[in-house]
């Protein structure tokens, strides 16, 4: 039965705070690509057969990818079904967390938490994560397959296969950076999951 390993991209380089959703200049900042080697190293380590590896499109996913692919003599393929969720809030400085949202003026994007109105809906979020984890499955399914994208399509994958409802604390999420959720397929359907934080020992700036 073939594994897909949801990995997370590393550490960004954003000294000012920016809300950095799909921008494309973002990349990993130096503790980011040793989070990258370090996913590469425990891969490797465990000895997993991974007979392809898939990023997103977004710099920062090609970066923790190419470490992990280059460990097992692999090119990194593309997946645009991986790519960060959209937000109306993109491009916004969070100097506070999310408390900087409260604002009145933002009153009317916050409307609806289940859907979300601030953003992609869950509910896609989740039939292109599914998707493209069902295809890497059927496309290489003698060996595992690595798939860098983001926090929040990741754990909105999780959180269906966990059958839980969508609408959430993002402080709540269960996926840092660097980490690895991985789901057994078996007939096209997810039967487990594991998570585990192989770069957790690399302590990322402030």
């Amino acid at each position: 039965m073939p594994l897909v390993h949801l990995v997370r991209h590393g550490h960004v380089h954003n000294p000012d705070k920016i809300l950095y959703g799909r921008l494309p200049e973002f990349r990993l900042s130096d503790a980011g690509d040793a989070m990258a080697r370090a996913v590469a190293d425990s891969f490797v380590a465990q000895g997993t057969d991974v007979g392809r590896v898939v990023a997103s499109p977004l710099l920062r996913a090609q970066q923790t990818a190419a470490p992990i692919a280059a460990a097992f003599g692999l090119e990194v393929d593309t997946d645009e079904r991986l790519i960060e969720a959209g937000n109306v809030y993109q491009g916004t400085k969070v100097q506070s967390g999310p408390k900087d949202f409260l604002h009145p003026r933002n009153w009317w994007l916050l409307r609806n938490p289940w859907r979300p109105s601030w953003g992609e809906p869950y509910k896609e979020q989740e039939a292109r994560m599914w998707a493209a984890i069902r295809d890497a499955a059927a496309a290489t399914p003698n060996h595992d397959t690595v798939m860098v994208s983001h926090q929040l399509p990741i754990w909105v994958a999780r959180m269906s296969f966990e059958k839980r409802r969508f609408i959430h604390d993002p402080r709540s999420r269960e996926c840092a950076v660097a980490s690895v959720t991985s789901f057994t397929i078996e007939d096209g359907k997810a039967t487990d999951m594991t998570y585990s934080t192989p770069a957790a020992h690399i302590e990322a700036p402030k």
